[in-house]
């Protein structure tokens, strides 16, 4: 697969708001399948499984089996490749136009 498939599976998954309050839920700890669908009662259980199932695909949730339970844990490493990629040229860029200003400004 190639990096631009995945990067379209990380922003497909990043497009819907729900999987985004899904991934800050995981963010402070991994939950199971049953904790996430009790936190989103506007959703029910089967809509939960696919949010679930395209975060999977896009490897921002890994999920470990313990038994009869399904626990979800947040991948962060696709998002910061996001970030390397796309955020942070642009935010250095914005860091040394400030650094300019600066310098304009007292010189």
């Amino acid at each position: 697969m190639s990096s631009d498939d995945e990067n379209d599976r990380i922003f497909k998954a990043l497009a819907a708001p729900s999987r985004r309050a899904m991934l800050d839920v995981l963010k402070d700890q991994p939950q199971t399948t049953g904790d996430l669908c009790a936190r989103f009662p506007a959703l029910d259980r089967c809509t939960v499984m696919q949010h679930l199932k395209v975060l999977e695909a896009a490897d921002l949730v890994i999920v470990k089996r313990e038994g009869r339970e399904r626990w979800n844990y947040l991948n962060p490493l696709p998002i910061k490749h996001i970030h390397d990629r796309w955020i942070g040229p642009y935010a250095a860029q914005a860091v040394n136009l400030l650094s300019r200003l600066k310098d304009d400004l007292e010189g």
